[in-house]
């Protein structure tokens, strides 16, 4: 046996009391991308101009940080330093009068730029900064004696 539905009449399809109302959701509108919010007005592009300066700026020494050394450091850091020096000399010596390639010419310019920094180090009374740079002058200098 099967089960016997009832027949629909077409009054009851029509009536319109039974419908199922159009339930919509209320949804508020996405914020649109084009808006910027700014919490403080835009500032005003206005070059601003400098005051007139009557004299030079002075440029301020940077102070520059050092260990302090013992008296035995030092004597030994400057004994490093004079000795590196010296053979970085020598070095650039054996240079002198032959042409160089772009690489030798290069370590040349390297040593002669390690060479003066030990110097301005020393010049201050930095002798560790004068030590590290001086013993990069020699072995780079060592470097370009053997290429030669």
């Amino acid at each position: 046996m099967r089960p016997l539905v009832p027949e629909v009449q077409d009054t009851q399809l029509n009536d319109g009391s039974d419908e199922i109302p159009d339930l919509q959701p209320e949804l508020a509108p996405p914020p649109s991308t084009l808006a910027i919010a700014r919490s403080a007005p835009a500032r005003p592009r206005v070059p601003v101009a400098a005051p007139p300066q009557t004299e030079a700026p002075v440029k301020a020494d940077v102070p520059q940080l050092a260990p302090q050394l013992s008296a035995a450091e030092t004597s030994a850091a400057q004994q490093q330093t004079n000795q590196s020096l010296g053979i970085a000399e020598k070095n650039m010596g054996a240079t002198e009068g032959k042409t160089l390639n772009a690489a030798q010419q290069d370590l040349a310019s390297k040593v002669r730029s390690f060479m003066a920094e030990a110097k301005e180090a020393v010049r201050t009374g930095d002798w560790i900064r004068a030590r590290n740079a001086a013993k990069k002058a020699e072995v780079i200098s060592q470097e370009l004696a053997g290429s030669l």
